[in-house]
């Protein structure tokens, strides 16, 4: 079991060399001690026949992620670029592997291994912007709200450094501009796009790639998008940061006068039907929820989910499944349209298919509190 404090795992020891291959011997400086990842983490034994270079390797690797103030960092990174000059891009590609296989433990460990490794990689940087954004994201979906505000809090932080690095990274605009549009920053979003396309305007389409064309595209899309909706309106941003923070009916009077200007934006509507259901006047959210889909919000799956919440208030359990049946069909994988499709069952009373849904969220998802506490529930019921 690892240690609370991941610098427990390493003992530090003198030694002048150690034998890197049958061949080949690496010299060491004896008066600096060296990290040796421990052969057992619960115990303090130390056996000279227990050292290797893997496990050097590993130790010097927990230094750099988890003791910035060591005063040998340059020294452990000088070892470890003798040894392994190709160590940055493995230990890149497997912490991507780890973050798409949602180990997260893992791949966080391997991130900060790299950051202390280089810390002025903006590459490095940005992936680790990323990788907490996506671990917030897995946060938020499963209920873990507080836990998703601290990545997206964290990631915030890394974004910032990678945006105002010099030369500039225009994947660092394309990707915080996506980190502004989750937030429902609007007009940030917008500013992060317009940079990235004058960063990169004068890259040809054959220099940039299919990737890069795409990204183009993709950046010109959402601020068409922004724009043609008037999103990056003050009104729409205190109407989100209001309804959020649990201050609805301010927020409400902000949306009303947005949508005063904008009646066909969709996001609007959504934003209005959103502060409704959250105070409970289910009856006018679900009329702002269907004015929505008539403005465009059809496509997502949000506004599906919302829409139903409102019909299981009003027991209309038939149209309440469609909707979740649609937005399903938008987001296969949701376990929040999942979870409300076990809810739905409770609120007709079929407790077996409650049971089957947030199992079935459970299986996507295993750290998912909400669905743990129903299956937890219904087990504890008769």
């Amino acid at each position: 079991m690892n240690p609370s404090n991941p610098l427990e795992s390493v003992y530090f020891i003198n030694i002048q060399d150690v034998e890197l291959s049958h061949r080949k011997r690496f010299e060491l400086d004896k008066t600096i001690p060296i990290p040796v990842q421990k052969k057992d983490f619960e115990t303090d034994s130390f056996n000279p026949n227990d050292i290797t270079v893997e496990k050097i390797l590993s130790g010097i690797l927990t230094v750099l992620a988890y003791d910035s103030k060591n005063e040998h960092l340059d020294y452990y990174r000088s070892i470890l670029k003798k040894v392994r000059p190709n160590l940055k891009k493995e230990l890149c590609e497997a912490a991507i592997l780890k973050t798409k296989n949602e180990d997260f433990d893992i791949a966080e460990e391997i991130f900060r291994a790299l950051l202390g490794f280089d810390p002025e990689d903006s590459a490095i940087i940005l992936n680790m912007a990323l990788f907490l954004d996506q671990r917030a994201d897995y946060y938020r979906n499963a209920g873990l709200f507080e836990d998703a505000d601290a990545y997206d809090a964290d990631a915030l932080r890394y974004y910032e450094e990678t945006i105002n690095a010099e030369p500039p990274l225009p994947d660092a605009y394309f990707n915080v501009g996506f980190y502004y549009m989750k937030k429902h920053k609007y007009r940030e979003a917008k500013d992060a796009f317009e940079t990235y396309l004058a960063l990169t305007a004068d890259i040809s389409d054959e220099e940039a790639g299919e990737n890069g064309v795409y990204k183009k595209e993709r950046a010109q899309e959402v601020i068409a998008n922004i724009t043609n909706q008037n999103m990056d309106d003050e009104s729409f941003k205190a109407a989100y940061d209001l309804i959020s923070s649990g201050q609805e009916e301010k927020g409400l009077e902000h949306i009303h006068n947005f949508l005063k200007n904008n009646p066909k934006v969709w996001n609007g509507w959504f934003m209005l039907g959103w502060g409704l259901r959250r105070i409970e006047k289910y009856s006018e959210a679900k009329e702002a929820f269907l004015e929505s889909l008539k403005c465009g919000g059809d496509t997502t799956a949000d506004t599906y989910n919302e829409l139903s919440l409102c019909y299981i208030e009003e027991e209309d359990f038939l149209k309440a499944e469609k909707c979740l049946m649609k937005a399903l069909s938008i987001e296969p994988e949701s376990t929040k349209v999942i979870s409300n499709l076990g809810f739905l069952a409770l609120a007709r009373g079929d407790r077996q298919t409650a049971r089957i849904y947030f199992t079935t969220v459970l299986e996507f998802d295993p750290k998912d509190k909400i669905a743990a506490n129903e299956l937890l529930k219904l087990e504890n019921v008769p």
